[in-house]
């Protein structure tokens, strides 16, 4: 497609994660069409890649089906204005980013209008409600997977699937030196570096700190320092004075800790790509988790183990997130032990199964070759 012409793009992402993915794609896809237009929900990120911010992630994430049931008056006008928005500006193409509770409504409302969509970064019906596959290949024309299982998966219930790569082998030299990084922190690089991610919510966050606070405790004779990946839009409340916090750049916490205790999510992937041992948990409602423990079909809750299909790392979910759980399985991993190398040995081919770099580049070709201006 000639970079003369003018391609407009409705794009809608719903989380922070969303917002990251879509960025990298809207700076992919200008650079094979200059003139390409965006607008629709993002954050920060896409804002500054050149999208017009209809409304904000922080507004739009949500976690749990209590939130979700308090917060759908709000979410049926943000559908309303959403819906009136694309037959307004007639886009080329609308461009969905996670986020299924909204977008696979969003692409049923929106198909009488014959309007072309790309799915990238599907849901994850593989593992929960699977109904909503019928919704995906009967709305949706492109779908664009980024785990290396889900092709095979989609084209065998009917959907047009291609797997582009995930977004984790598109390798990003550290911001920062591990010496600043340390320095920055007050950090000494002689002592293990435990690192908390409770949540990038903050239900999630409310939730997991208390536990996490109490796992710290148990951990006191193992000389530890402790430092928190936070999340931009939560709030931490009091934690202990020792503690460090990384709000910049989280991920440098991954790349220079000792072992990592997370939260079940993005988080548990991107801990074996940067190749740092983690402890994953989870706590909800028990009414969430309730439905979310009848509702699943799959085995793990680490994207880590359903990748390979084998417990590479620890999971305690629910009554099992206990302090004591969470610290017995801390302390092995923070010397070089057997179960810390083997756990490393698991990541290398966690990481083999993830494709080439280049993810952003081949979704804009893949959307590109479907855009008719």
């Amino acid at each position: 497609m000639s970079a003369d012409n003018h391609p407009r793009f409705f794009m809608v992402a719903g989380e922070e994660s969303g917002d990251l993915h879509g960025a990298e794609l809207i700076n992919a896809i200008k650079k094979k069409s200059h003139s390409a237009e965006f607008i629709g929900h993002g954050g920060d990120k896409m804002k500054s890649a050149g999208m017009e911010i209809l409304e904000h992630v922080n507004d739009l994430a949500m976690m749990g089906f209590t939130e979700v049931v308090s917060r759908l008056p709000y979410m049926i006008k943000v559908m309303g204005a959403t819906l009136k928005k694309i037959q307004e500006i007639k886009p080329h193409r609308l461009i969905l980013i996670d986020y299924p509770g909204f977008n696979l409504r969003l692409a049923k409302n929106i198909h009488p209008l014959g309007l072309p969509i790309t799915y990238f970064i599907l849901p994850q019906v593989w593992a929960w409600k699977e109904k909503r596959v019928k919704t995906i290949r009967k709305y949706v024309d492109q779908a664009l997977c980024i785990f290396p299982f889900e092709q095979e998966w989609f084209e065998q219930r009917g959907v047009d699937a291609s797997f582009v790569g995930h977004p984790f082998t598109e390798f990003q030299k550290p911001s920062m030196e591990k010496s600043a990084f340390f320095y920055k922190h007050g950090l000494d690089q002689e002592r293990p570096l435990l690192v908390l991610f409770p949540g990038s919510r903050q239900q999630e966050v409310d939730r997991h700190l208390t536990v996490f606070k109490q796992t710290v405790g148990l951990l006191n004779k193992e000389n530890l320092q402790v430092i928190i990946g936070k999340a931009p839009q939560v709030n931490l409340g009091n934690i202990p004075e020792d503690w460090k916090v990384e709000a910049d750049d989280a991920g440098l916490c991954l790349e220079y800790g000792t072992v990592v205790l997370t939260s079940s999510g993005t988080a548990t992937l991107q801990s074996a790509v940067q190749d740092i041992p983690a402890v994953v948990c989870y706590k909800m409602s028990s009414g969430s988790w309730f439905l979310a423990k009848n509702m699943t079909k799959v085995p793990y809750a680490a994207m880590t183990n359903l990748i390979v299909g084998k417990q590479v790392v620890p999971e305690f979910l629910q009554r099992d997130m206990t302090p004591e759980n969470l610290a017995n399985a801390v302390i092995p991993l923070l010397q070089p032990t057997a179960e810390r190398k083997e756990m490393l040995f698991g990541y290398e081919e966690v990481r083999r199964t993830l494709g080439l770099p280049g993810v952003y580049e081949r979704t804009a070709e893949a959307i590109l070759s479907r855009v008719m201006v």
